[in-house]
């Protein structure tokens, strides 16, 4: 399992009239934190394109708890569990900080692609050979 907790500040013009956060701006501040997991093992996105893959959305999914306000600190922790499939799941919790109170949970899942064909195509070796470390395969210590 790999994890990374990245914090985002609410802007204004993430809010609507009710002056909650948006609801599609949970999906945003889910690539953020998309980004900053594969970021934080030293993968950005920009490595995994240049070398010829792409990792679409295919499914997503919010759980909307409690509100988020301009200017509240968010935590958004990103996770992927599992690594050798050929689909990548990523769950994520959205955290006030000031209380620690849960304001949304969700997941997206992922497929890789070849960048030339769009063809499906199992997870990339620098996916792999990055993430691997930071997992048990079954049935190992």
């Amino acid at each position: 399992m790999v994890s990374n907790k990245t914090i985002i500040r609410v802007r204004y013009a993430d809010t609507d009239k009710m002056q909650f956060v948006y609801n599609g701006k949970y999906l945003e501040y889910f690539e953020v934190g998309r980004t900053e997991l594969l970021r934080s093992f030293g993968l950005a996105y920009s490595k995994v394109e240049s070398e010829g893959f792409q990792l679409p959305l295919i499914e997503a999914g919010v759980k909307y708890i409690s509100p988020a306000r301009y200017d509240d600190e968010l935590e958004v922790e990103a996770v992927v569990s599992e690594l050798y499939t050929p689909r990548v799941r990523i769950q994520y919790k959205i955290k006030r900080i000031s209380d620690q109170e849960l304001i949304a949970e969700g997941f997206t899942n992922h497929v890789f692609i070849n960048a030339d064909t769009k063809k499906a195509v199992r997870p990339p070796a620098v996916y792999v050979k990055t993430l691997a470390p930071y997992f048990k395969r079954e049935g190992t210590n």
